[in-house]
């Protein structure tokens, strides 16, 4: 194993330092216990949004905060839950008095430790809403969920429910969005290679030089199915074809098409994989009217991308479209 770390234990905590040092006009990093929250937080009769995970997803959740979509992340060591501990001192600092958002990925550990968080929030009189994110389409039960995983959707959720906060709205409003959104998109992904934990040392599974996994989980859980190694039309269809039947997106339909890559993969070959989506969209006579390409949700270094399609309307896209200023998303500011 060859990356650059010091210590495999310490990985999480000096990447938050690290993190926090690199911008400082934008976040505030706690310890004992580890959380992020944005520079102005709470932020004045705003609703807040917190969201977090196991670490290795960056720029998720970290990267988002900021104005118009986090007030607050809270990082677990990688590919691990944040604890209740670290998610309740988050919540309270993100919270002005008009309420908190979490945004939680449907993976078992996440989705038990934000409850008890927020549980442990309203018993010191705040008011707490939960989007729980569900929208890959790869399988509907795993080690690690209880229906379908949290994955690409995730950053979608996260900024259009941000803008929804930044411009006012309520805490069951903002909740509302967020939960349409979730409702509105799906997401598959694909590996070609494997990537290494730091504190295990190895590849987190095997595949052979000439296979990749379809519909892989951003832990590399398991997928639908391992197959020989194809070209990048050939991949982007098996992803592509269902998440449309999956969305029933038809003629007509507007888009946000969104393809991410997972770490190792360069940002030419995720064009080559957007161009085909696009081609592909533009057959069944839907509009891509917004995009995203980029790594925006990883697995540590694991080759390979995933593609997620948001159906857009008036409000979606005007909340995406909304100013953002964050580490790993800014624009109109």
């Amino acid at each position: 194993m060859k990356k650059l770390i010091n210590n495999p234990r310490a990985v999480v905590e000096e990447s938050v330092q690290g993190f926090g040092l690199a911008y400082p006009d934008l976040v505030t990093v706690s310890t004992d216990p580890t959380f992020i929250t944005r520079k102005d937080a709470p932020v004045s009769g705003k609703v807040g949004l917190v969201s977090g995970g196991g670490s290795g997803h960056e720029p998720l959740h970290a990267g988002y905060v900021g104005v118009g979509m986090l007030d607050a992340a809270v990082p677990g060591a990688v590919f691990t839950s944040p604890t209740p501990d670290q998610i309740l001192p988050a919540t309270l600092a993100a919270n002005s008095g008009a309420g908190v958002v979490h945004i939680v990925k449907n993976y078992t550990g996440d989705v038990l430790n934000f409850e008890t968080a927020a549980e442990l929030a309203e018993a010191e009189g705040v008011s707490v809403r939960t989007v729980l994110v569900n929208d890959d389409v790869a399988v509907e039960d795993s080690l690690y969920t209880a229906g379908r995983r949290g994955v690409g959707g995730t950053v979608l959720v996260e900024k259009i429910a941000g803008a929804a906060a930044e411009r006012g709205d309520g805490l069951e409003a903002v909740a509302a969005v967020g939960e349409r959104v979730n409702a509105n998109v799906r997401t598959m992904g694909v590996a070609l290679s494997a990537c290494t934990v730091p504190h295990a040392g190895t590849p987190s599974f095997d595949l052979a030089e000439d296979e990749i996994e379809i519909g892989i989980g951003i832990h590399g859980e398991p997928g639908r199915h391992r197959i020989p190694m194809e070209n990048a039309d050939g991949i982007t269809d098996r992803l592509l074809e269902p998440v449309l039947a999956d969305l029933g997106i038809t003629s007509g339909d507007r888009v946000l098409l969104f393809v991410n890559g997972m770490g190792g993969t360069p940002l030419s070959e995720l064009y080559i994989v957007f161009r085909r989506a696009a081609q592909v969209l533009a057959e069944r006579g839907a509009t891509v009217e917004r995009s995203l390409v980029g790594n925006y949700i990883t697995a540590l270094e694991m080759q390979g991308c995933s593609i997620s399609v948001l159906r857009l309307d008036d409000e979606f896209t005007e909340l995406w479209d909304a100013p953002v200023h964050t580490a790993a998303l800014r624009w109109g500011v």
